[in-house]
């Protein structure tokens, strides 16, 4: 995982022990935290007194915040990070999300059923916050045939088919005239390349290739990019479970839900955030200010990537306020990216997964 370099304060073992009780609580409950509290719900021994010089240094070091002088604390960015990097080293999804998960995603078919809608409505469903699904990049789909039919001079009908059954169409421009045996024998030398390869590999092949006719090659090549150029830009992206977090009191104001939904209409911007996760591997957290999304400073963002074919191929996640549970929730994103990446490579997912 990988996030902005903030230097972290050095806190003792009982500093600790006291900010985890804090950020769980007040994950739990969304009120500020006192020191009473602490000490009645987690078993520190130790007095309110002495309890309430630890919060007012942990206050001190930035982890912790007094929003008003009588009330208790509630932990800024970093002291939700500090939690967040502590805990990723050591929890694990449960084994009833995981059963949930394997129960819900165990029999759908890549390319027929809408895995990533799925997926999505599935992260919604058990956590409470907005699920962001980007779909498979096209380039990292095995295809079954590319195949190129005459329409009229100077113009070409590219089909592009994918393994599980998928059909893209597009009509290309050629500069010369293609005779009909040309695009025979043009057809003929993709049918023995495409099958079973991704577009990408299909594109790397024809650009290192030395066994084939040199310039039935460059032509394959050149007429591929026309067919499939720019189907890898800008990935799909599913944002499932909006309406779930205006059920939180954080969206108590109408102003808070207005930035929200802002930031889901810039697809773009959550997008870009999420293949930070791509390039990171494995799960990805960002925190409020680190999403680096002004309008909505209180959003954190949990993600992680799926495979197909042991490649990169897209990220999941889930989006939300900052006080989110860290500790259910990143271990079941990265879980779910496992049973994507299980589903999509036809492997069906088993509690092993």
């Amino acid at each position: 995982m990988t996030h902005p370099t903030v230097p972290q304060p050095e806190l003792s073992f009982r500093a600790r022990k006291i900010l985890y009780a804090v950020i769980s609580e007040y994950i739990s409950t969304g009120e500020p935290v006192g020191s009473r509290r602490i000490a009645k719900r987690y078993g520190i021994n130790l007095s309110p007194a002495t309890i309430r010089n630890v919060l007012s240094d942990l206050t001190d070091a930035g982890v912790l915040t007094q929003p008003h002088t009588s009330a208790g604390r509630v932990p800024t960015e970093r002291g939700f990070r500090l939690f967040v990097d502590a805990l990723i080293q050591m929890r694990e999804v449960t084994s009833e999300d995981r059963a949930a998960v394997l129960e819900r995603m165990r029999e759908l078919r890549p390319g027929i059923d809408d895995l990533v809608r799925e997926a999505g409505a599935v992260l919604s469903s058990m956590t409470g916050v907005a699920a962001v699904v980007t779909r498979p990049r096209a380039d990292t789909a095995p295809l079954s045939q590319i195949r190129f039919m005459d329409l009229r001079p100077h113009e070409l009908l590219a089909v592009v088919i994918g393994e599980r059954g998928s059909i893209q169409n597009r009509v290309i421009q050629v500069a010369e005239v293609i005779t009909v045996s040309e695009l025979e024998r043009l057809n003929n030398f993709l049918a023995e390349k495409v099958p079973g390869r991704t577009l990408a590999e299909v594109r790397r092949l024809l650009a290192t290739e030395v066994d084939t006719e040199r310039d039935l090659r460059d032509r394959a090549a050149l007429m591929v990019e026309s067919a499939t150029g720019g189907v890898d830009d800008a990935p799909d992206i599913v944002i499932e479970g909006r309406s779930a977090l205006f059920d939180r009191p954080e969206f108590g104001e109408a102003d808070t839900i207005r930035r929200f939904l802002r930031a889901f209409d810039e697809k773009e911007r959550l997008i870009g955030l999420l293949d930070q996760t791509i390039a990171a591997g494995g799960v990805q957290v960002l925190i409020g200010s680190e999403t680096e999304l002004e309008d909505v400073p209180d959003m954190s963002l949990i993600s992680a990537n799926y495979k197909l074919r042991g490649v990169n191929a897209g990220t999941v996640g889930v989006i939300g306020p900052t006080r989110m549970d860290y500790g259910k929730l990143v271990p079941l994103v990265g879980f779910t990216a496992q049973v994507i990446s299980a589903v999509l490579d036809g492997t069906p997912p088993t509690d092993d997964s």
